[in-house]
C-alpha cells in the first residue's frame, strides 16, 4: 500500500470537475472516477474533507451581469453546491465509503448543519466529509470556504484540483503557449503576481495561517493518490521559498 504524507487534507473540487467534458451538469463516469480516487486516499489512512463548487450548475457572476441581485445570485450558487455535494456523497457511498455532508446553509432534510466539532469527529471516525453551501455568506467564494474549512479542521494542506491544468502558471496555459509553470512559490508571490491560484481573500487566509496549497491536475492518472503520498506533482504554494 502507498504510504501517505498527510494525516488530513482538504480537497477543493470546482463545479467544472463534476461535468467532465460537458459544459454543464453532472457526468456520472467522471464522478465515479473522483470517488474512486478519494476512496484510495482514505484507505491510505488520510482523512479527507471535500468542499465543492457549483459552477457546473449555476454561475452567480453571470446571473448578476444579467441583472440579478448579487446576494440572491450567491445564495442560488450555494444551493448548486448542495446538489453537487449530494451527487458526490452518492458516488462515494456506491464505492462503499461512509460519507457525511455538512452544509453551511440550512437544508436539514438532506444534510447536517456545519458544526466544526462534528466535522472533526466524522474525520476521526474515518468518514469522508463533504462541505456544501460555501461559507453560508454571499460575496464569499468556495475558494474562501475551502481555505476557512481547511484551517478550522486542522488540515495539513489544501489541495486545489484543476481540470487539465497541472499547476500554477504565469498565464492560462490553455490559451498562452508561452505560459511559465511554477513548481514552487510563496503565497505572497502568488498574491503580488495576481496568479489565478484562488481568489485574493482565500489566498490571504492561507498566507496568514501558513496553510500550504498544492495545485494539480485531477484528470491525471492517480493524481490525488500521488499528491497525498508526497510525490512532487503540480505546484506548491507555501510560506517558505
Amino acid at each position: 500500500m502507498t504510504t501517505t504524507k498527510y494525516k488530513c487534507v482538504l480537497l477543493k473540487l470546482s463545479g467544472e470537475a463534476f461535468s467532465g467534458k460537458a459544459d454543464y451538469g453532472i457526468d456520472a463516469p467522471t464522478l465515479a472516477r473522483i470517488a474512486k480516487q478519494i476512496k484510495q486516499v482514505l484507505e491510505m489512512g488520510t482523512g479527507v474533507a471535500i468542499i465543492v463548487g457549483g459552477g457546473n450548475i449555476w454561475r452567480g457572476a453571470k446571473a448578476e451581469q444579467d441583472g440579478m441581485d448579487r446576494v440572491t445570485a450567491d445564495y442560488a450558487g450555494m444551493l448548486a453546491t448542495v446538489i453537487n455535494a449530494l451527487a458526490l456523497q452518492d458516488a462515494l457511498e456506491r464505492q462503499g465509503v461512509t460519507t457525511r455532508t455538512l452544509s453551511a446553509i440550512g437544508v436539514h432534510q438532506v444534510a447536517e448543519p456545519y458544526i466544526r466539532r462534528r466535522a472533526i469527529r466524522h474525520l476521526e471516525k474515518g468518514r469522508a466529509v463533504i462541505f456544501a453551501g460555501g461559507t453560508g455568506n454571499p460575496y464569499m467564494t468556495t475558494d474562501t470556504a475551502a481555505a476557512l474549512r481547511a484551517i478550522e479542521i486542522g488540515a495539513e494542506v489544501l489541495l486545489m484540483a484543476k481540470n487539465n491544468v497541472d499547476g500554477v502558471y504565469s498565464a492560462d496555459p490553455l490559451k498562452d503557449r508561452n505560459a511559465k509553470k511554477f513548481d514552487k512559490l510563496t503565497h505572497l508571490e502568488a498574491l503580488n503576481m495576481h496568479l489565478e491560484v484562488m481568489d485574493a481573500t482565500a489566498l490571504s487566509l492561507c498566507l496568514e495561517n501558513k496553510l500550504p496549497i498544492i495545485v494539480f491536475d485531477l484528470q491525471a492518472p492517480r493524481s490525488l493518490e500521488r499528491v497525498v503520498s508526497g510525490e512532487p506533482i503540480g505546484s506548491l504554494v507555501s510560506s517558505e521559498k
